[in-house]
């Protein structure tokens, strides 16, 4: 059996036992399709960026125009009859993310607000990551949205997309996560979110969808590993590799355009029972222009 890495947090390393006891152990190099970045042990945030940029040989590219999660919509693998129906105000967000603005609303399903409170104070705010807000918020609050397009130094090629989401009102990070495409051993093409966690992620695996009035659907709704859904992964102190799907977790975005303005609703379920939904007004930017690129924490890129 394998043992969590030690000179951590308790609570991180009984996570990470956790994972380790309920999860399997699996093969690197036939998981590919999963693997991503990992956190370290003295926080997520910012800091994780500098490591990655550091451990990969990686730089940070502030000169480039186009900076979307993905860099083409056709990255997804949709049919030609799905892009046909899709709407071109949705292609461009996820084309060129940078350019617009979030306002946030907030949801919980009180049974389950007390988890919630738990994750924040344990977790959340310490390394700085996953710092979902407790209260509702029936107001909209805006986001900071950042995206860090990092590209090998040698190659000059883009190797990590990285998205940064602030609250602009404290500065708190709420999300630091690397977004690309994967192809699951069933041939799916799907989005990898990853967000890192010490010694290990949290990866969120969304298969896409065009609904009937052009909306994205992303859905993690799979039933055992190899699927969409979502996944805990983790290094031991051995260096093996464990992962710990959850199935009864689901997460489901759907984003569209109604009368010009883009809207994303995303709803987290666990046993088919609502925990959490966000509702996303997205706007772009009107009079955009090229700026220096520097973090709104702080961090210069």
């Amino acid at each position: 059996m394998g043992v969590a890495k030690k000179n951590q947090s308790i609570q991180d390393w009984i996570s990470q036992q956790w994972v380790i006891l309920t999860g399997e152990r699996i093969d690197e190099a036939a998981y590919q399709w999963l693997i991503g970045p990992f956190g370290g042990t003295k926080g997520i945030g910012l800091k994780f960026i500098k490591h990655l940029v550091k451990d990969e040989d990686l730089v940070i590219d502030d000169q480039r125009e186009k900076k979307g999660l993905l860099n083409s919509i056709r990255d997804l693998g949709l049919s030609e009859e799905e892009l046909s129906r899709l709407s071109l105000d949705v292609i461009d967000f996820y084309e060129n993310t940078a350019n617009y603005d979030l306002l946030l609303k907030v949801k919980w399903n009180p049974i389950f607000k007390v988890f919630g409170t738990v994750l924040k104070r344990v977790f959340s705010n310490r390394i700085e990551q996953l710092n979902v807000p407790i209260e509702n918020l029936k107001d909209a609050s805006g986001l900071t949205n950042e995206i860090l397009k990092l590209v090998d130094i040698k190659t000059n090629d883009v190797k990590r997309t990285v998205w940064l989401r602030t609250f602009k009102s404290t500065g708190q990070m709420v999300y630091s996560g690397v977004y690309e495409t994967c192809t699951l051993p069933n041939q799916q093409i799907c989005i990898k979110a990853i967000f890192p966690l010490p010694n290990g992620s949290a990866t969120v695996l969304l298969s896409p969808r065009v609904g009937e009035n052009g909306e994205l659907i992303l859905d993690s709704s799979g039933k055992r590993i190899g699927d969409s859904g979502f996944y805990f992964l983790l290094r031991d102190s051995k260096g093996q590799l464990w992962t710990k799907f959850i199935k009864s977790f689901r997460d489901k975005l759907v984003v569209k355009t109604i009368q010009d303005k883009i809207t994303a609703i995303q709803t987290l379920t666990l046993w088919n029972l609502k925990v959490l939904e966000f509702e996303y007004e997205i706007k772009k930017r009107q009079n955009l222009r090229k700026v220096p690129a520097q973090s709104p924490s702080g961090f210069d890129v």
